[in-house]
């Protein structure tokens, strides 16, 4: 599944897409904030496409300009690793971009793109989002493709073994349409 908006392409993620991977996701400025270590090698970022990033609905964020893969994004589903309390039916929205491109917009531009193939491919009946404490970042991401806040829960352990206030978002289909 191949996913285009004017600036991007959302693909499934290549192995041949493991240095590009490594070269932003090795940035601590990226992982930790999202609950996820920095990575440590090329072997790593070639393991986390062959394991991670080889589910259903995750995709390699590329620039239409460069073909580069710059960041990933993906839909996950209410039965499978996800941080909001789901139901059938819904699904969790997650980004991450490389800091060069931080400020862009292209993460919204991916999410927006996410959420259309959400309600009217999928079916969905309503699409989650969330973030740490002190990601304003992804905050803004939330807030400019049209989540409304749902709760916050202040005792989180993230997937780093650390206890955090996560934030949650939610929109329903109804709210897309």
């Amino acid at each position: 599944m191949t996913i285009e908006t004017p600036r991007l392409i959302l693909r499934p993620w290549r192995e041949t897409d493991a240095p590009a991977l490594f070269r932003y996701a090795a940035d601590p400025d990226i992982g930790p904030v999202a609950g996820w270590t920095p990575h440590a090698s090329l072997e790593e970022s070639r393991q986390i496409i062959r394991t991670v990033f080889a589910a259903p609905e995750i995709y390699a964020v590329v620039l239409k300009e460069s073909g580069e893969p710059v960041g990933s994004c993906g839909i996950m589903f209410a039965d499978g690793l996800h941080s909001a309390d789901m139901q059938p039916g819904h699904a969790e929205i997650g980004y991450w971009i490389g800091k060069p491109y931080w400020g862009q917009g292209l993460i919204p531009e991916a999410v927006r793109a996410l959420l259309a193939r959400s309600f009217n491919e999928l079916k969905l009946e309503a699409v989650w989002c969330g973030y740490y404490d002190g990601n304003v970042k992804s905050r803004r991401v939330i807030e400019k493709c049209g989540f409304r806040f749902h709760h916050t829960n202040p005792d989180i352990v993230s997937p780093l073994g650390d206890t955090r206030t996560e934030h949650f978002y939610i929109m329903t289909s109804e709210d897309y349409f």
